[in-house]
């Protein structure tokens, strides 16, 4: 078999090298040689970020065997990512420029990744450059992902910068030097072509004393430099709950200087009240993972006002994602006295908000949504919420569509003793609700 190789153009450092580029390093949908190489359960390979955009725009076949996918797991070629590393590596050796002594950047750049990981693991010296510089770098789209991931696995690069955010005491950092270690762990987290393996050091390292790190992220969303490092908590507390063992969870979940953060943060930004959509999705986001992982922290979100702060969200969002967590918050609150008090007490607007959102936020919101009504108008039976429900616009036309929808048993059920609220004639029933479909009642 005769091996094909195309000429190509280079990064910006091996610019002005001629290269044959061997072609089975190149990805057949961007036809550029692979950063982070995965293959599908066809065989094929491609560069991570190509197919998953593919993926993503709803194609269910390979691309190159137009085979439909029975799996759109992505499996990282190491072979292959290890030979483009050296071919690179070997690549740059040759280069004009590398013989030349470097490009200017590189003569600027004086520490290495690695000096850069030791000078953040120095007792007594302020990390902040040192975290500066490693962000750049594992942000640097040109520096390859399998260097990435020996900096991060092999280097400790993860542990090391996670231990800036678990420092007490007289070694407690300033608020730049952990949003400076905050970003870079978030880069970590965030990169396609970070290894899953790589990006549990950052839960283990966060982790190995979760009260610190928690009250640490919490530090920057209280007091960071802008929004984009508060959203990066945000995020990265996320993950930690949930990738750590239970007792980190627990003891994560249960920080009321998180959660009080958490809840801030899908607040206003400013004295109009207008409300920023990535704060908004990653402050529910972090929200109804603790509600999943911890029943009892809900209690203390309600104290600390997560009902009101998502019925806010839910009335002011358009994005299905952010509803679907708001109304998890909401059924989580209701799971509790203190939560329901707090949804019957502003029960005109909650409800309302609730009842609006119920078919706009996929079936995991709506079951959500058809849980909290529920709990506040079925079970415990509070008047204000019962009226506020039957008065709000469409309420009953939500719930059978609900009911003749494929949501699970449950919540159907729950669905049918809602609809016992309302007075049902031909009027109400057909009102909103005009089609050719005959629909049978439930009663």
């Amino acid at each position: 078999m005769v091996r094909k190789e195309t000429a190509m153009r280079l990064p910006p450092q091996h610019r002005g090298l001629e290269v044959k580029i061997p072609s089975f390093f190149r990805c057949p949908i961007s036809l550029d040689v692979m950063r982070s190489p995965v293959s599908l359960c066809t065989g094929v390979t491609y560069d991570r970020a190509s197919i998953q955009r593919w993926l993503d725009s709803g194609n269910t076949t390979c691309p190159a065997t137009m085979l439909p996918l029975p799996s759109t797991d992505l499996v990282p070629n190491l072979t292959l990512r290890s030979l483009i590393a050296h071919w690179a590596a070997s690549a740059a050796t040759c280069s004009p420029t590398a013989a030349g002594g470097g490009s200017a950047a590189s003569s600027v750049r004086t520490s290495s990744p690695a000096s850069l990981v030791r000078q953040v693991a120095a007792s007594g010296a302020d990390p902040s450059p040192a975290l500066r510089g490693l962000a750049a770098y594992l942000s640097d789209d040109d520096v390859d992902d399998f260097e990435k991931n020996a900096l991060v696995g092999a280097g400790r690069a993860a542990e090391t910068v996670a231990s800036v955010l678990r420092r007490k005491g007289e070694e407690e950092t300033s608020v730049e030097s952990v949003e400076a270690a905050t970003r870079v762990l978030a880069a970590i987290v965030a990169s396609d072509g970070i290894d899953d393996a790589n990006k549990k050091r950052v839960a283990a390292g966060l982790a190995a004393d979760a009260p610190a790190s928690a009250a640490s992220l919490a530090r920057v969303m209280r007091g960071g430099s802008g929004l984009e490092a508060r959203v990066a908590a945000a995020r990265l507390a996320e993950f930690l709950l949930a990738n750590a063992a239970d007792e980190a969870k627990a003891a994560a979940a249960e920080s009321s200087e998180l959660v009080s953060e958490l809840i801030r943060i899908i607040g206003p930004v400013d004295e109009k009240g207008t409300l920023d959509g990535r704060a908004v999705e990653a402050g529910l986001s972090c929200l109804a993972t603790i509600c999943g992982s911890r029943r009892a922290a809900r209690a203390e979100m309600v104290r600390l006002g997560a009902v009101p702060a998502a019925v806010r969200a839910l009335r002011a969002t358009a994005d299905p994602r952010a509803s679907a967590r708001a109304l998890r918050v909401l059924e989580s609150a209701a799971g509790c006295a203190e939560g329901r008090a707090a949804l019957c007490e502003g029960a005109e607007e909650a409800v309302p908000a609730v009842v609006g959102r119920m078919m706009k936020a996929g079936r995991d919101g709506a079951e959500a949504a058809v849980a909290v009504l529920w709990a506040v108008c079925h079970r415990y039976r509070d008047r204000r919420a019962a009226d506020a429900a039957a008065a709000a616009e469409g309420g009953l036309t939500r719930l059978l569509l609900l009911v003749q929808s494929g949501c699970s048993p449950a919540a159907r059920q729950m669905a049918l003793e809602l609809l016992k609220m309302y007075r049902v004639n031909a009027k109400s029933c057909l009102a909103g609700y005009d089609s050719k479909t005959t629909h049978i009642m439930p009663f």
